[in-house]
């Protein structure tokens, strides 16, 4: 097998073990794209409170900034090598904190396999005895605390985000996809 690496200048390089595409990154831009604030409210799941408001607002893919605000049963999970060899990393067990405070994250709503809709969300924050961590935050099972969390939304509005099987990387991802007419 002929190393993929060899060409890379630094040591950390990631050669994923799939074929590469010549296009890396597929992009869509959106003319008609809005941007507005939300405030989560206390006691839904980030997953749930993002889903609805945008429901609420026509909006079925979004790109999300969380600022701040209190997270109660925080579940994350961290990236870690995959010891199949099948990928280049996966997540790891999940972890959990009673209480956090949100310092800043980056979240995407599309939709899965089945069109359901999916939060995907990296953030980091602050444990209760204030430690800065961060990580994949499980958005079905991490609640809002009592501080609500800040959003700004860019709504996608011409285009969405599905998740499909990658080939390069052997994972699933999201890639923007020309909206249908039923959406």
């Amino acid at each position: 097998m002929q190393d993929r690496t060899a060409a890379f200048p630094r040591a950390r390089t990631l050669v994923h073990p799939g074929p590469s595409d010549t296009v890396r990154i597929d992009h869509m831009s959106d003319a008609r794209g809005r941007h507005f604030r939300l405030s989560l409210p206390s006691g839904e799941t980030i997953h749930d409170a993002l889903v609805d408001a945008l429901a609420q607002e026509g909006v079925a893919s979004a790109s999300m900034t969380l600022l701040g605000g209190d997270l109660d049963g925080l579940g994350f999970c961290l990236a870690q090598p995959d010891p199949s060899g099948r990928r280049v990393a996966m997540y790891g067990p999940p972890h959990s904190e009673a209480q956090a405070r949100l310092i800043f994250g980056n979240a995407t709503l599309g939709k899965d396999e089945r069109g359901a809709p999916v939060v995907h969300c990296h953030a980091a924050f602050r444990t209760a005895d204030g430690t800065v961590r961060g990580g994949h935050i499980l958005t079905d099972r991490t609640r809002v605390g009592r501080d609500p969390v800040t959003v700004v939304v860019n709504a996608l509005d011409s285009f969405e985000l599905r998740i499909g099987f990658d080939q390069e990387t052997c994972m699933p991802l999201m890639r923007p996809h020309r909206r249908t007419a039923n959406v």
